[in-house]
This record gives C-alpha cells, structure tokens and sequence, in this order.
C-alpha cells in the first residue's frame, strides 16, 4: 500500500485512525528552515475534531511531537519524522463493523483489494490520517512563504444546496477563521451551519465544496505534459478521503463559455507580463504564470450515518447497519486545513524540482 507522495519534497504518512498514533516522514526539506512544533500546531488546530459543536465529538488535541531532522530550532536536511498520538479511540464502537460493511465506506473495497482490514474506524481509509497530510503541509507552507511569499487559503463555498455569493476577491484568514463553517460570506455561514445542523438532527450527513487559492505562486512551476500543475495538484487533492470533483479556474463552468470570453488578455507594463482575467486559474500548458492558482473540491457527504441502512455480511448475508462512533455530519467543514496543506505540499515540490533543474 503505497502511503508516499512527491518527488523532492516527498513525504511518506502511516498510521490508523484507532491505532495508537499517526505521523509523517518528510524527506527533501532543505537545512537551515527554522522550524518549532508551535507553527505545525497551528495547522492542526485548525483540523483537529472537537472543535465546535457542527464537527465530530471526538476530542483528539492533536499535538504534534517533532522527533527527527530538528536540532536548534532548525531543519537538518536530514529526515523529518512527525509523530500524533490517538487519545480519544473508542474502537468498541466499530464492533460491528468486523463483520458488516458499512455502506459508502471502504470497508468492502479493503477487503476485496487485501482480503484483510482494519475495521476499528476504517484503519487507513479514515479521514483521520489526514493529521499527517496536515503536518507535513505546513513545512511545505512555511518553505514557500519564506522563499517564495506564497499564501495559501482555502474555505467552504457550499454546504448541502445553500452556496455562499460568488466574490470580486479572495477572503482573508481573518475571515475564513471567523465562521464556524470556514465560509467567509456571514449570511450563507449562518445558512450552511443550519444545514449541517438539520443533517446531524436527521442522523444523517451533508456535502460540501472547499475553494482555495494560491496566492503569488512563483511563475514556471510545472511541466507541459503529464506533470503538469493542475494534474499534480487534482492527483493530490482526490487523494483526500470523501473527495470526489475537482476544479481549476473556471473548471466546469468553462464548458458552457465561448473562447472570446474564456481567454485571459494579455498585458504588459513596467513589472512584467500580468493578465486581465484569471479564468485559467493561474496556469497555461500547466505551468504556473504568476497569477493566482485557484479552485474547488467537492466532498461528498460522511459515509457513516446514524440511520440503519440495508447492507450485507462478510459472508454476503442480508443484514441492517445503525452505525455507532463520533463523525462529523459535514466533512467539507474541517476539510479547508487540508486543501491547504495538500495545495502546500504539491507546489513545495514543483518548486524544489524546478529549482534542481535549473
């Protein structure tokens, strides 16, 4: 089972949801970076379950130990290892589980693949060990903010049928931060956090989409080909469990535009080459120009629902399933930290291959 992403900044994650920790080891980080496990917190923080009513029950503090590749506060060059311990399990919960499969989850998939699997919380297959996708991330972040001054911010636009406005700017921190739901419009905040509380009132769960941008990416980053930018990132951010669409620029709503509105004008004054619309989404040929990189992953609603739904034994028996366990009735809501670390961690790597190459 392969657990590794990128190609100098690579990183390799392991772990089960119900096993006794998770971490990352990240390989390819240059020396010198100063680094403390108070800045990787603060990722987590804005990850972990448990942090407001609308999200999972499951109070996990999520701190971060860093055990290799620091010395003195800064990276080594050398291997960094990341460690999160799991104190919250309560794998009773998935008894059932050994022997049902739950419907929308992994469970029958596991089994088909390896013929064996963990059932206490979906091992592997649970969102859980995104922690460590999150960790990572935010070395990939703190590595591009420094060297190159790139932002990256990603929040919810829609929960369920309420969708907040289309915007003339991207939000800031301080706005995402200061919704419940991460959506910076206040109005439809308050519309989608009803919604997902109706969802959770009804044992049942709600979708959700996550937009995020890149802002002042170096130009350059990519290849024209098969690793081209928004390939590397849609394979990154499908990687992320309960994803299913992914978008850049315009993405779909391109399909319905002409040409002579689709194509960014191109412009040039006295800093350089800029553009006079971003319907592309920052990238042409699928290298980066400079312009913000931007888009959208749609998440499907939780899996793991409190009503009984109809499914079959390990045995192929007809059975009926009122899962039990913490979930969060809406995963788009924490999934913004992870859009972001996922977007950080892509562009740290094709920042870094570029640089090799030249």
């Amino acid at each position: 089972m392969s657990s590794t992403l990128g190609t100098i900044f690579r990183i390799s994650t392991w772990g089960e949801s119900h096993g006794p920790a998770l971490g990352v080891v990240v390989d390819g980080c240059p020396s010198g970076l100063e680094l403390s496990a108070d800045e990787i917190q603060v990722d987590l923080d804005r990850r972990r379950p448990g942090q407001s009513s609308l999200t999972t029950p499951r109070n996990e503090a999520d701190r971060v130990e860093i055990l290799s590749g620091v010395f003195e506060g800064k990276t080594t060059g050398t291997p960094i290892s990341l460690l999160v311990r799991n104190t919250d399990q309560r794998s009773h919960d998935y008894g059932d589980m050994e022997f049902l499969y739950r419907p929308g989850h992994a469970d029958l998939a596991y089994d088909l693949k390896y013929g064996f699997r963990d059932h206490r919380g979906g091992g592997r297959s649970s969102a859980r060990e995104t922690a460590a996708r999150v960790a990572a991330g935010a070395i990939a972040r703190k590595i591009l903010r420094e060297k190159c001054g790139v932002e990256i911010l990603a929040w919810v636009s829609q929960v369920g049928s309420v969708s907040a406005p289309a915007r003339d700017s991207f939000p800031t921190r301080e706005e995402i931060e200061a919704s419940p739901v991460r959506c910076p419009d206040p109005a439809a905040s308050a519309r989608m956090a009803e919604e997902v509380e109706r969802a959770r009132s009804e044992q049942d769960s709600v979708g959700g989409v996550v937009e995020f941008a890149v802002l002042n990416p170096p130009a350059g980053l990519g290849e024209p080909v098969f690793d081209r930018v928004e390939a590397e990132l849609a394979k990154a951010m499908l990687s992320i469990p309960a994803s299913k669409g992914f978008e850049i620029g315009e993405g779909f709503r391109a399909a319905e535009m002409h040409g002579s509105e689709h194509n960014d004008r191109i412009l040039h004054g006295p800093e350089g080459f800029s553009f006079a619309t971003n319907h592309a989404g920052g990238t042409y040929g699928g290298i980066s120009v400079g312009s913000p990189i931007f888009g959208r992953v749609a998440f499907k609603p939780t899996a793991t629902i409190g009503r009984e739904q109809q499914t079959v034994s390990r045995t192929g028996e007809p059975a009926v399933l009122k899962a039990k366990g913490r979930h969060d009735p809406c995963v788009a809501l924490r999934a913004p930290a992870v859009v972001e670390a996922m977007a950080a961690l892509v562009l740290a790597d094709l920042w870094l291959r570029d640089r090799a190459r030249r």
